[in-house]
């Protein structure tokens, strides 16, 4: 058997698991965290638009996905979609 089917594998594996849009990273947030502490839990975001110092960003993709609404440079309020 080939080493190169096996490292794929693994590393799938690997970024499965490094995947940081999950519940438990959602506990974590809380109104009033800077944008900078939210893109040191969940990285950047996939997705961004503002308007009027009103940001909304998200993390992941239609199944699972995390979405932060920020004032300025704070969390206002968050929501969460097929979290494990």
């Amino acid at each position: 058997m080939s080493f190169r089917p096996l490292a794929l594998i693994a590393l799938c594996v690997l970024l499965a698991a490094c995947n940081k849009v999950n519940q438990a990273n959602y506990s974590k947030l809380q109104a009033g965290m800077s944008k900078t502490e939210v893109e040191q839990l969940l990285g950047a975001p996939s997705e961004g638009a503002g308007a009027l110092g009103i940001t909304s960003c998200t993390w992941g993709d239609e199944q699972s996905m995390i979405s932060v609404q920020f004032a300025g440079d704070q969390v206002l309020m968050f929501s969460g979609k097929g979290l494990k």
